[in-house]
């Protein structure tokens, strides 16, 4: 696990590109500075480093996204803690067990860039395999206090389809109808939209049925209709 984390540390430094990192952290609004590395070449870095530094167990794993995230000097090294937790030699260990996690990266992160992937990347592939434990927790998620906690409930869903929880879905929206936040509303709209392409009639009448959605909500659900 630490001479993974090294390695990550090293890689990044020397694909580092000081000319870029202003930027890319104005861009991203971030208090973290960057190092300036591509996203292509950090995802590259990341599938080497992880296929040459493999982990026996999921303590290790665990230990080493967190390790990255907690440590991290540099925006990147929390980006490829995020791939790290994706990558595909352990998809094994994506259990509900990793919902603390997962709820850690996501409230410390408090930011779209890490909390969109792990919505969709994560937590709803979570949710489809684990129907009933996630399900109660994303009602419990879509009520909390924290705001990207909510954001990850409405959209765990963006990749379901046709095995999209319409009830779970309506309770995560209708939960934050009210809510004033952009990243909230904006929320609404993009899960609903995404619903719209498997389900048009569904989600034209749910907005019809709910007045109360916001401008911004309704006009992102119906934008495909």
């Amino acid at each position: 696990m630490t001479d993974l984390v090294t390695a990550v540390r090293s890689g990044l430094a020397e694909l580092a590109d000081p000319a870029k990192a202003p930027a890319m952290q104005q861009y991203m609004k971030s208090s973290m500075p960057f190092l300036g590395v591509p996203s292509p070449a950090r995802r590259a870095l990341g599938r080497g480093l992880f296929l040459g530094y493999p982990l026996s167990d999921v303590e290790q794993w665990r230990a080493a996204v967190l390790t990255l995230w907690r440590e991290a000097r540099y925006r990147e090294e929390r980006y490829l803690a995020v791939d790290l937790t994706g990558y595909r030699a352990y998809a094994g260990w994506q259990t509900p067990d990793e919902l603390r996690m997962y709820q850690e990266l996501i409230v410390t992160g408090a930011w779209w860039d890490y909390v969109d992937d792990l919505a969709s990347n994560r937590i709803g592939p979570l949710l489809r395999a684990h129907p009933s434990l996630l399900r109660q927790a994303m009602r419990g998620w879509a009520t909390d206090s924290d705001l990207w906690m909510r954001r990850t409930a409405i959209i765990c869903q963006l990749g379901s389809k046709e095995a999209t929880d319409t009830k779970l879905l309506t309770f995560c929206v209708e939960a934050n109808t009210a809510h004033p936040d952009f990243f909230i509303r904006k929320a609404i709209g993009w899960a609903l939209r995404q619903y719209a392409r498997t389900a048009p009639d569904w989600v034209r009448a749910f907005v019809d049925t709910h007045p109360d959605l916001s401008p911004l909500s309704k006009r992102e659900a119906t934008k495909h209709l």
